[in-house]
């Protein structure tokens, strides 16, 4: 798989909707390259969450970019607790 793609891959980043743990795991192994996971919002700058480099675990969009701030807020009447 990795001569399919030139051979020269580096890394791969994944956004837009999330991808399941297992599957992440396959394309990992299959084109032999780690694969980042971001989160973002058009609204907000698009990237706001990228996982590391080299992090093993899947399934998490990892922690905000330098340049974000992050706040959480309850919002009660929706059941949202920052708490949780």
């Amino acid at each position: 798989m990795k001569a399919i793609l030139g051979g020269n891959v580096k890394v791969m980043i994944t956004g837009s909707a999330p991808i399941s743990g297992d599957v992440l795991d396959f394309l990992k192994i299959c084109f032999c390259a780690p694969i980042t996971e971001g989160y973002g919002m058009t609204e907000t700058m698009a990237g706001s969450c990228l996982t590391y480099y080299d992090d093993p675990e899947t399934g998490i969009v990892g922690g905000p970019l330098s340049c974000v701030k992050i706040k959480l807020r309850d919002i009660p009447e929706m059941g949202y607790y920052s708490s949780g």
